[in-house]
């Protein structure tokens, strides 16, 4: 891969059913590549405005997300996983109630010091959660994760406890928003955007122009 590749960014959260979905769009794509595209992951918090000033998600919060919303998005979800043959995803209703930021902390560091071995990573704490059912929110399965891809799972731990890069990536939130992102996955290319889980022929349209 030329080291001038321009990379396609993706932001996402990892309990988003539609992020662990683009994950899958986007593996297809890249699978038809001749050369596979670098990709730039930046952490987005579904979950902000339910955040207290602790850091720690206050579900009293009304977000407007009521049961058809979620209904809505139970078909959605099904109708992707048939067309993305995601048959190993599990259900909505299946996974542990989990908040995802500390994993989002821990992408974070290996992002910067392992970042040959980012993307297994990644990869990896969806299958915990999307296909394992994995309480990713667990500081001990993260550590797991990281050793599974050959990360130093310590690492991991001192990374999350680490209170710069917590609010490194609280500010990542923040620029997240002021670039525009108001949902997840959103992928951009060379200030083109594409938002939600779109088939593989949309990231190609999006990188390629085609």
């Amino acid at each position: 891969m030329p080291d001038d590749a321009k990379p396609i960014t993706m932001f996402s959260d990892y309990v988003c059913p539609f992020c662990y979905l683009g994950r899958q769009s986007l593996e297809a794509y890249q699978s038809n590549r001749d050369e596979k595209l670098p990709v730039e992951w930046r952490p987005f918090d579904l979950r902000a405005q339910k955040r207290g000033p602790d850091g720690e998600i206050d579900h009293s919060v009304d977000d407007g997300k009521d049961e058809e919303y979620f209904e809505q998005a139970r078909q959605n979800v099904e109708r992707l996983q048939e067309r993305y043959g995601a048959d190993d995803m599990l259900g909505m209703d299946d996974l542990p109630d989990v908040d995802s930021l500390d994993a989002q902390i821990a992408s974070h560091y290996v992002q910067e010091a392992h970042p040959d071995l980012w993307e297994a990573f990644d990869e990896a704490i969806f299958d915990a959660l999307w296909v394992e059912g994995r309480d990713i929110g667990d500081v001990d399965v993260l550590a797991d994760i990281a050793d599974s891809v050959g990360i130093d799972g310590d690492d991991v731990r001192a990374a999350i406890a680490d209170e710069d890069r917590r609010e490194r990536v609280d500010a990542a939130f923040d620029d997240a928003q002021e670039l525009g992102v108001t949902g997840v996955p959103t992928f951009v290319y060379d200030e083109y955007a594409a938002r939600g889980a779109v088939p593989p022929e949309q990231l190609e349209q999006l990188v390629d122009g085609n």
